[in-house]
């Protein structure tokens, strides 16, 4: 006999739950101290970068308004 997949199964009792409370901060800083944090040139670089990259965007894209901004005001005889 075939089981519905639609149904959803049950897991049994609520111990198998997983609460949060003291036991999910000290995982949590558990794991923040297994991570490799990045260092401060690598940090400021890519800070810099991020900040290059977006006003590049920003100024592409007021550009391009900018042009269609002009082209609708010419077929549109504004």
């Amino acid at each position: 006999m075939a089981t519905n997949p639609s149904t959803p199964r049950r897991l049994g009792n609520r111990s198998a739950r997983r609460t949060f409370g003291l036991s999910g901060i000290t995982e949590i800083v558990s794991e923040l101290r297994r991570v490799t944090w990045p260092s401060y040139e690598e940090t400021f670089r890519l800070s810099v970068m991020v900040i290059a990259v977006s006003i590049a965007v920003g100024a592409f894209l007021g550009a391009v308004d900018l042009g269609f901004s002009s082209l609708f005001d010419i077929i549109l005889g504004s």
